[in-house]
C-alpha cells in the first residue's frame, strides 16, 4: 500500500507565518474580545485583519509600509483572541514571528527601553528620584513634554515609592522539599520587590525550598518589539541561569514574563506562584480582613497563566474579605508591556475604560498581579484624583498570613 507523503513543515520564517495564518477560518469570533478593534471599529485593527496583513507580508503580496505595519504595532498581544478561537490559531506566535520578520519600528524609544531592561540602572534611577523628590515634580516635568512622548508616559507611571522587601519567615524547608527558583525580571525586581519577597515567604511557609535568581530582563520587551537578536541573547542567559539553579520549578510574580520564559525553557515547569500555593492551601492560614477589594485580572493572568480561578480561591481564603472581580470589558487596561509608552494616547483610552469598570465595584483597595498594569492604572488614578491603594495579590496574602497550622 502506497502512503501519501506528509506535507513538509515550514522551514523559513515567512513559510511559518503563512502556515500559521492559514489556520484562521475568518469566523470573526475574536472581534468582540479585541480591545483595539473596540477602540477603532477597524478590521485592520482586529486579529482577523492582522492575520491577513501578516499573510500578505509573508507571501510578498504587500510591503511593510508605515501605514500597514502600524496595525501590527498597535496590537497589545493580550491573546484574548487566541483564548476564544475555535480553530486554535496560534496568534501570539504569529505576531512574534511577523514582528521579527519586518523588524523593529524606527521610532522605538531605545534609550528608555534600555533603562527599563537594566535593574541596576533602574535601582539607581529610583534612588536619585527619591533623593530629589521626584514624586513632587514629575508631573510638572511630564507636562512640558509632547503628549505622545514615551518619556512623558514613563514619568507619569513612575511610582511615588518603590517596593521594599518584607522580612522573610524563619521556617526551614525539609531536606526533601521541592526547590523553586524565583525569576525577578527587570522592572518587577525593583518596583515589585515586596511582591517577590511575599511570594518567597508564602512558598516557604507552604513547604517549598525557595531561591532567588539574579535579576535581569526575560527578553519580553525585545521579543514583542521585533528585536530578535537581543531577545535570543536574553533567552540564552535565561537557560544558563535556570540550568545552574538545579531547581524543579521556575516562578515569577509577573504574569507578563511567563510566556517569554516558557518560550526560552520548553519542557520546564514555569509557573505562577499561585498554582504552587493553591496545591498546598492546607498549610496556609490567613487573618480576617473586612475590606472590599477590586481584583483586576491582567490579560497575561487570564490568557497565559490561566489561573484566575486559583488566584481567587487563594484570596477568598482570607476570612471576611469582600472580593470583587473587575468586569472584563474592555479586556485590556492598555499597559501591554511597552504599549503604554509607545502609544500613550491609545493606552490611556483603554485605561480610562478599565478605571470606570473598577469604579463600579466601589473598592477600598485594588489588586493586580502585573506591575505594568498597576503602574499604568495608578497613573490614571492620580490624574483622576482617585484614591485606591494598590497591591500585588501575593503582597496582601503575605500581609494576612498567620502562623502555619
Amino acid at each position: 500500500m502506497t502512503r501519501m507523503a506528509l506535507e513538509k513543515p515550514p522551514h523559513t520564517r515567512k513559510q511559518k507565518i503563512a502556515a500559521l495564518a492559514d489556520q484562521c477560518v475568518q469566523c470573526g469570533l475574536c472581534l468582540p474580545t479585541c480591545p483595539t478593534y473596540g477602540l477603532d471599529g477597524n478590521e485592520a485593527e482586529s486579529p482577523r485583519g492582522r492575520i491577513a496583513i501578516a499573510a500578505a507580508l509573508a507571501r510578498g503580496d504587500a510591503e511593510p509600509t508605515d501605514a500597514l505595519r502600524i496595525h501590527l504595532d498597535h496590537c497589545l498581544g493580550c491573546l484574548h483572541c487566541e483564548r476564544v478561537c475555535p480553530a486554535n490559531v496560534k496568534y501570539g506566535e504569529l505576531l512574534v514571528e511577523t514582528r521579527a520578520m519586518i523588524g523593529p519600528v524606527k521610532h522605538r524609544p531605545r534609550g528608555l527601553l534600555t533603562l527599563l531592561k537594566q535593574p541596576t540602572l533602574l535601582r539607581l534611577a529610583a534612588r536619585l528620584g527619591g533623593a530629589t523628590g521626584m514624586a513632587h515634580w514629575k508631573r510638572r516635568l511630564a507636562a512640558r513634554l509632547p503628549a505622545q512622548s514615551a518619556w512623558r508616559a514613563a514619568l507619569e507611571t513612575w511610582p511615588d515609592t518603590s517596593g521594599s522587601p518584607k522580612p522573610e519567615p524563619s521556617a526551614i524547608a525539609s531536606s526533601d522539599a521541592i526547590t523553586v527558583a524565583l525569576f525577578p525580571g527587570c522592572v518587577a525586581s525593583i518596583e515589585d520587590a515586596d511582591a517577590e519577597a511575599s511570594a518567597m515567604m508564602l512558598l516557604r511557609v507552604a513547604g517549598y525550598r525557595v531561591m532567588r535568581l539574579p535579576a535581569f530582563c526575560c527578553g519580553a520587551i525585545d521579543l514583542h518589539g521585533g528585536e530578535m537578536p537581543a531577545a535570543d541573547a536574553l533567552a540564552e542567559r535565561t537557560r544558563e541561569t535556570w540550568h545552574a539553579s538545579g531547581a524543579a520549578h521556575l516562578v515569577t510574580v509577573t504574569p507578563g514574563c511567563l510566556g517569554t520564559l516558557r518560550r526560552a525553557l520548553p519542557g520546564v515547569a514555569v509557573d505562577d506562584p499561585v498554582n504552587l500555593l493553591v496545591a498546598r492551601m492546607d498549610r496556609l492560614r490567613f487573618a480576617p480582613l473586612a475590606r472590599r477589594i477590586a481584583l483586576h485580572l491582567p490579560c497575561t493572568q487570564v490568557n497565559v497563566a490561566r489561573n484566575e480561578g486559583s488566584l481567587q480561591k487563594l484570596l477568598r481564603a482570607i476570612p471576611e474579605l469582600d472580593l470583587q472581580v473587575v468586569p472584563r470589558a474592555p479586556y485590556c487596561c492598555g499597559a501591554a508591556g511597552t504599549h503604554m509608552l509607545e502609544f500613550p494616547e491609545r493606552a490611556d483610552r483603554l485605561r480610562d475604560a478599565t478605571l470606570g469598570q473598577i469604579a463600579t465595584v466601589a473598592p477600598q483597595q485594588l489588586l493586580s498581579s502585573n506591575i505594568g498594569c498597576r503602574l499604568h492604572l495608578a497613573a490614571g488614578m492620580d490624574a483622576e484624583g482617585r484614591r485606591w491603594p494598590h497591591l500585588h495579590p501575593l503582597t496582601l496574602l503575605a500581609q494576612q498570613l498567620e502562623d502555619s497550622p
